[in-house]
């Protein structure tokens, strides 16, 4: 049996659900406390399954698929044990191999399932549900004008894939307004899990969009890229994971171990108190010990959680935006009969100070909501320097003109404005996964920008 470790939020979709390989729990003989008790009764169950299918085929209306009837059996069992465990037949588990690669067909939504309807988790930048506005939280509740409710999330999942370039209308409803409709075309979705820039010349900005493969050794290049750029000027890196619904567990772990020194990354404890494995960080900052903010907010999800956790637990980060998703558990695939999977829930995961995230999230430092900077048009002014007869600045620089003075003019009490005041928040426009060049249209990253030049200014007065 094949067995496969993931730490991903929700299922998978037109989105990343990312296994990665480890070695598997161990295989003890089954405790018959553990397991429930008398066999005897656990064989009658059997029997009573037997007995419906048997009906189903002999008595239904019309002939029934039994293959199918099986596949839903199984994966309403697991379904019935938390939202994160399913069956994938052989195609669905071998799209899901692919899809851990970093590219995939679909919509480019993560989603869970909440109350019969399809929750939105964070879309994946750059994508159809991206670019059409969809919002975490957002609940669909009809594809193509068909209801969701009384579907299996994977049933809903597997909806809402489709051959690329196909089109699918979804009916979303939001917090605060009217149930409304998307039309969406499936696309090809190519996961570029890092982007970075330099942010106003002297601070490194890394968005991590999800885990794959590549997401880690991505991370490493930028930080290097972007000390060559800024040179000595470099002041610290932004680490930008918002709406990153998580993917492979051990990128989580090296892009972690990447900031750290030393200490515990992560831990993962399963049902039996003797399965517990500790990962911890080797030797080597790769940024040299620059402040570090990290990024995060509700669309933040299980892998995202665990480097968000490891390097707030270490004080190596500070953790700015709003509280995380709060997924905290790991999910293993294992192959069965027949070539398909299921992806079970066998473990939890723990921050290095002990915290479980499940339901919980990683709550950050500093608690910054989403914004909208406008600049407030003021009434005409002067200042000491346009004053006459103002003395003259001792330190004065060769060559400075003295003002020409006016006279005050104050603006009439009951005059208005003639025109609003100037927004500068810029249309958006290029890549949606870029937050926009201009940070006073991003408040979040705007404040971790200050953030961090306040404490290089800071630690350079005090040397």
């Amino acid at each position: 049996m094949t067995h496969l470790r993931i730490a991903s939020a929700a299922a998978i979709l037109a989105f990343l659900t990312a296994p990665i390989a480890l070695p598997a729990w161990s295989q003890d003989k089954a405790d018959p406390k553990a397991t429930g008790g008398d066999k005897s009764e656990l064989y009658q169950q059997l029997n009573l399954f037997g007995d419906v299918l048997e009906r189903i085929r002999r008595d239904y209306v019309e002939p029934a698929d039994e293959k199918t009837l099986i596949e839903n059996a199984i994966n309403g069992m697991l379904t019935a044990l938390d939202p994160h465990s399913s069956y994938m037949n052989p195609k669905t588990y071998k799209d899901m191999q692919v899809q851990t690669k970093g590219e995939f067909g679909g919509l480019g939504i993560e989603v869970t399932m909440e109350n019969g309807v399809i929750k939105v988790v964070s879309p994946i930048d750059d994508t159809p549900a991206s670019r059409a506005g969809i919002m975490p939280g957002d609940l669909i509740f009809a594809l193509n004008g068909e209801p969701v409710q009384g579907l299996t999330l994977q049933e809903a999942v597997e909806k809402m894939r489709g051959k690329v370039g196909t089109p699918i209308k979804i009916s979303i409803r939001r917090a605060g307004k009217d149930p409304f409709d998307v039309s969406l075309t499936r696309e090809t979705i190519k996961v570029k899990s890092v982007r970075y820039r330099l942010e106003g010349g002297d601070i490194g900005y890394i968005r991590v969009t999800s885990f794959t493969e590549q997401s880690t050794s991505g991370v490493l290049d930028a930080v290097e890229k972007l000390k060559k750029e800024a040179g000595s000027k470099l002041k610290g890196f932004i680490l930008d994971l918002r709406n990153n619904p998580g993917g492979l567990l051990d990128q989580a772990i090296a892009m972690s171990d990447a900031f750290l020194d030393k200490g515990e990354i992560v831990s993962v404890k399963a049902r039996k108190s003797e399965d517990v494995q500790r990962w911890n960080a080797k030797p080597g900052d790769v940024t040299g010990g620059l402040p570090i903010v990290v990024l995060v907010n509700g669309g933040s999800a299980s892998a995202s959680e665990i480097v968000a956790g490891a390097l707030q637990d270490h004080k190596r980060a500070i953790i700015l935006g709003t509280r995380t998703f709060g997924k905290g558990s790991v999910q293993t695939i294992m192959q069965v009969t027949g070539g398909g999977a299921i992806r079970l829930t066998t473990a939890l995961y723990f921050t290095p100070s002990g915290r479980s995230i499940q339901k919980e999230g990683i709550k950050p430092d500093i608690d910054v909501e989403p914004a909208k900077i406008e600049t407030i048009q003021q009434r005409s002014s002067f200042r000491e320097e346009n004053l006459r007869r103002s003395i003259t600045n001792p330190n004065g620089r060769p060559g400075d003109a003295k003002p020409e003075a006016k006279p005050a003019e104050p603006a009439p009490a009951d005059k208005k404005d003639d025109k609003p005041a100037a927004s500068t928040t810029p249309t958006p426009s290029g890549d949606p996964d870029e937050p926009p060049k201009e940070a006073v249209a991003d408040y979040q990253l705007l404040r971790a920008a200050d953030l961090i030049r306040g404490i290089s200014l800071y630690s350079n007065r005090g040397n």
